[in-house]
């Protein structure tokens, strides 16, 4: 019983969630007090979701009371924290730094407040590009993908129900603003009007939560980075068709705006070469032609020759599927199979052209597939 009574006094010193835990920082507790998987303070009846417990019943004192000791204090806590809450990204060996990269840098060393707008095509690169600055600087950052949906609530906090009981659940731009991190709010053109909420935390002030009544003030280190592939003015050409019309005094906040392009063929090469080290399928004369194609494609998009073009984002699917099947002409197949039949077939007579030494690509059906021997026995 004193084992199971130190690790609830343990869990109530570290209670920040109204008695809400994860199992694996349960776990983690445990092992740090020397103890043995806690299995006992699992049950059904605390599960709120899968991998998230309320023992705030437990916090209540049903437990054996513990004698008064000296260290309440326990040395670990400091540990687990560290364990729990690390939102430093993790380094992306593959990454190959271009672009605005180097600016952004100078921006999050500056540790002054300064929201940047980063607009671009499809598959460019942002949210990587933001992600493995803050793992260089070993910045915390945390991504909030926006939809039409988000709200207040997602984006600030809001009530939720667990357990027939209201909690005040703590929203990722409060959070970020308490830890000095760096907030992505990424896809931002997909949001609507209730992204308004957000506008005196665009001009660095403090926030006053009126759920709570408290007032946050921004730690040292707090930044927004935005990312989006239209400037917040809507798509013209329909491609990005869900993208919203963002409201000027909203878009006014930010304090710059990037537009980030495609990384150069030399630069983008090394990115495929990387991909193509990582899937264990080094081709370097096929890294050249693929680096090759996607650039005269993308000369004929901004042309006004194609309407669709192939970013750098695809070209790592070529890569992986090169490495699945080990065939160039099948990986393009596959890759290109998402644009429509003019363009696809467009695409794939330009390859044919860039690899003289290609297998011809078939055109594929349900029904007629050239990559499927019918008579191979597949395995199960």
């Amino acid at each position: 019983m004193m084992n199971r009574d130190a690790l609830v006094e343990f869990l109530s010193a570290n209670n920040t969630n109204r008695g809400v835990f994860r199992k694996r920082d349960v776990v983690a507790a445990a092992e740090n007090l020397g103890m043995k998987y806690p299995g006992w303070i699992f049950t059904k009846e605390r599960m709120i979701k899968r991998g998230t417990y309320d023992l705030s019943p437990l916090m209540a004192g049903n437990v054996t009371p513990m004698p008064v000791r000296e260290p309440a204090k326990i040395v670990i806590a400091p540990k687990l924290e560290v364990l729990i809450e690390n939102l430093v990204p993790s380094v992306d060996k593959t990454y190959v730094p271009f672009g605005f990269y180097k600016d952004l840098i100078k921006i999050l060393n500056a540790g002054v407040f300064y929201p940047t707008f980063v607009s671009g095509l499809s598959g460019n690169g942002k949210t990587t590009m933001i992600e493995q600055a803050c793992a260089k600087l070993k910045r915390e950052c945390i991504r909030v993908n926006i939809s039409i949906e988000t709200d207040e609530d997602d984006l600030i906090g809001g009530n939720t129900l667990i357990d027939g009981n209201v909690v005040y659940r703590e929203g990722p731009v409060l959070t970020a603003m308490k830890r000095g991190a760096v907030l992505i709010l990424d896809e931002i053109d997909r949001g609507s009007n209730k992204m308004m909420c957000l506008q005196a935390i665009l001009e660095g002030k403090p926030y006053f939560n009126k759920k709570t009544g408290e007032t946050i003030y921004p730690k040292a280190g707090f930044n927004v980075i935005a990312t989006a592939n239209t400037k917040g003015r809507g798509s013209d050409d329909g491609k990005f068709m869900s993208a919203q019309i963002l409201d000027d005094a909203f878009l006014e906040r930010f304090a710059i705006t990037v537009e980030q392009e495609y990384p150069s063929a030399k630069i983008e090469k090394k990115i495929v070469m990387n991909k193509m080290e990582k899937a264990g399928k080094i081709d370097e004369e096929f890294a050249d032609k693929l680096t090759t194609w996607a650039e005269i494609i993308r000369k004929t998009f901004y042309d006004g020759g194609v309407d669709e073009l192939v970013s750098t984002r695809r070209l790592e699917h070529i890569v992986n599927a090169y490495a699945m099947f080990g065939d160039r002409s099948k990986a393009i197949q596959l890759c290109v199979n998402r644009f429509d039949a003019d363009t696809k077939a467009a695409f794939l007579d330009l390859y044919s052209k860039v690899d003289v030494n290609a297998d011809p690509v078939a055109e594929t059906t349900d029904n007629n597939d050239p990559y499927f021997d019918q008579t191979e026995e597949v395995p199960f």
